[in-house]
């Protein structure tokens, strides 16, 4: 108890500290309604595209709690990018707070509602839509990781003791960069592997296959400059990939459930890293990415594909997606500025998409399978 208190009186004072500069928002999302805080740096100027961080608590925290011990600000202050971090919604069974990176597949909706924050900080700051980034600790950082694999907003992800889910398989719309600081002796997620997420080096291959990166990667011993948190870390950067992208690792050795130089260190989830500040390298890590133009050209095109069909077209309340052979892989249904509406996963020749609760309008199916890729055209309601 004493702790929690201490902990808001020191999310109090950073609030009044920063002012104006940290402020509140909330919309209406699925029927409930959603909130999220951000963050704009003074340097911020509506005549310039500005980076965005999307920013995720971890199972049973809140998005106040995460500002502090992640502690961009000072960097976001130096850097000029915008940070925004939303707010999770009640676990059906334990009723904490968390992020649902399908594990209650007929439950929230949190990529929609993150990609609808993303929106919303668009319309109110000019943000640049090649330079959207997601981190976050634990739970937070599995739904990072989803992100990566279900929405095709985000240039790079980087997670902080989180793991990649076990289910659904991954099928990126894109290859993105990837970050994971992981403490071997995490005592929380396991750094091994447990239920719901595999092993941390399986998840760093992974997204080195995706991103076609060297295998073998430049490895390095963080200088131990710490000698009070009885850890130490190596960091392991494996480069050459598509577009120049890289996919990062910090091993910390004997390092716990925690974010390594947080400010603020929980001693029950095991020792605190100091000898780096994550938040630091995982700006370094962003900043050199940025999301490929292409990928945004060809989803406002809607480059046409020959390996599927899309019927009746238009559409009233279904459509369905005929395939050639059978597909394994995602689809999305995406609005015409790439927003996503809905998007599911693939394993047969057909699927029906139920579009009767959505608007009316010119829609785009996109295709992602090792098979294939490709866009087209549905027009829905009329």
């Amino acid at each position: 108890m004493k702790k929690t208190f201490a902990l808001y009186l020191s999310l109090i004072f950073v609030i009044n500290s920063y002012g104006q500069e940290l402020l509140k928002g909330a919309f209406t999302y699925q029927g409930f309604t959603r909130t999220y805080i951000y963050y704009v740096p003074k340097s911020y100027s509506p005549d310039k595209p500005t980076s965005l961080i999307v920013n995720l608590h971890g199972y049973s925290s809140d998005n106040l709690q995460q500002l502090i011990y992640s502690n961009f600000q000072p960097i976001a202050d130096t850097a000029g990018f915008i940070m925004v971090l939303p707010q999770g919604t009640q676990e059906p069974v334990t009723k904490l707070k968390y992020w649902n990176p399908n594990w209650y597949p007929n439950g929230v909706d949190d990529v929609g509602f993150i990609e609808t924050v993303i929106d919303t900080m668009s319309a109110h700051f000019n943000i640049d839509p090649n330079r959207v980034y997601s981190t976050g600790i634990s739970n937070g950082a599995t739904m990072s990781i989803y992100l990566a694999c279900k929405s095709n907003r985000f240039a790079a992800v980087a997670s902080v003791s989180g793991g990649m889910s076990t289910t659904p398989f991954c099928y990126p719309a894109y290859p993105i960069p990837v970050m994971s600081i992981f403490g071997t002796k995490d005592p929380v997620g396991s750094y091994y592997g447990d239920l719901f997420t595999i092993p941390a080096v399986d998840l760093v291959s992974f997204w080195v296959n995706e991103n076609q990166c060297n295998p073998e990667p430049i490895t390095r011993q963080v200088p131990n400059t710490n000698k009070f948190d009885f850890c130490n870390a190596e960091h392991q950067t494996y480069t050459g990939g598509i577009d120049g992208h890289t996919v990062e690792f910090f091993k910390v050795k004997n390092g716990g459930h925690t974010w390594p130089g947080s400010p603020l260190a929980i001693s029950s989830n095991g020792n605190t890293c100091m000898d780096f500040i994550a938040s630091e390298e995982i700006w370094r890590f962003f900043r050199q990415h940025s999301r490929p133009v292409s990928v945004a050209t060809s989803i406002k095109e809607g480059v046409l594909s020959d390996n599927f069909e899309v019927y009746p077209n238009p559409s009233s309340s279904s459509f369905n997606l005929q395939f050639k052979n059978i597909v394994h892989g995602t689809y999305s249904l995406l609005d015409v500025n790439g927003k996503t509406i809905k998007n599911g996963h693939i394993d047969n020749s057909s699927i029906s998409i139920n579009v009767s609760d959505i608007a009316k309008g010119l829609y785009l199916v996109q295709i992602i399978s090792p098979e294939f890729s490709g866009v087209k055209k549905v027009i829905v309601g009329q």
